[in-house]
């Protein structure tokens, strides 16, 4: 069995590291150097590293400053925000990003997923999904094969969460996969930032519908939410932010944690920097 993965989150906002409770009301965590660097020592298998309002505020990507993250890390980093078509995925890989996440432009136009997958190889590319659980009576369908219907529970947004895309998550995860994507970060905005665990369901309906790897994300508060999204939710990742940001648990503790319940995991070895 393959071993599954830690990876902390460092939203971005204005040059800074931000935790928000269902992607609003940011506060501040961190100079996004140190954090990295600071995870690197710790011993994360990956880093993701968000520009959460990039596409919103309609701002370039930050090229510079993951360039200055890159060469304090030494682990795979991913880097999203902002990303609008294939020259922007070629800037980041060429900053030192190991992989892009795409979200908005994806659900735009999405030969960018294809277009990217040819170009640098699935390898690089993350398509991540922003969904939030359909409460009333969907919007009218723009799109006949993905929008959303009586039956959908999820709906995609954009923007970082600012704009329903009228997309049912489920059908554009799948959707994603069969465009080129290698992976999925899937974020539930109902359980983002509130401590009481993963959309199990969620995350657990997308990992049995693709082939490819899902990434947890939205709702840690403890280990055992780790355990749960893995066990119970079928990911191959867990994306946490604010149990590690604040101190609460340490990347060393989660992979003892889950190693005690027989999931695989990656020996927690210090980097070179840490060895120093």
């Amino acid at each position: 069995m393959l071993t599954k993965r830690i990876i902390p989150c460092l939203d971005v906002d204005a040059g800074r590291v931000v935790k928000g409770v269902s992607f609003v009301n940011l506060r501040d965590a961190g100079d996004p150097k140190e954090m990295a660097s600071f995870y690197d020592e710790e011993g994360a298998d990956e880093l993701v590293f968000l520009d959460i309002t990039a596409s919103s505020d309609a701002r370039e990507i930050m090229v510079e400053v993951v360039k200055r993250v890159s060469e304090e890390v030494f682990i795979p980093l991913t880097v999203g925000g902002g990303i609008r078509g294939v020259a922007d995925v070629r800037l980041m890989l060429e900053a030192g990003a190991d992989k892009v996440s795409i979200n908005t432009a994806a659900i735009q136009d999405p030969r960018i997923i294809a277009q990217a997958s040819d170009y640098f190889g699935s390898q690089c590319i993350v398509v991540a999904i922003d969904a939030k659980r359909v409460m009333s009576t969907p919007p009218k369908p723009t799109d006949k094969e993905l929008g959303l219907g009586p039956d959908s529970r999820w709906e995609v947004y954009t923007h970082g969460g600012r704009y329903p895309a009228g997309l049912d998550a489920i059908k554009w995860a799948k959707r994603s996969a069969e465009l080129g994507a290698g992976e999925l970060l899937v974020t539930s905005m109902d359980t983002d930032g509130r401590l009481t665990g993963y959309d199990l369901e969620l995350t657990r309906t997308i990992s049995e519908g693709v082939s490819i790897p899902v990434i947890a994300s939205g709702g840690a508060g403890n280990l055992e939410h780790l355990y749960e999204a893995i066990a119970m939710g079928k990911a191959d990742a867990v994306l946490a932010a604010s149990i590690f940001h604040y101190g609460t648990f340490r990347i060393s503790q989660a992979k003892e944690f889950l190693a005690q319940r027989g999931i695989p995991v990656r020996p927690n070895v210090p980097t070179e920097r840490g060895r120093e």
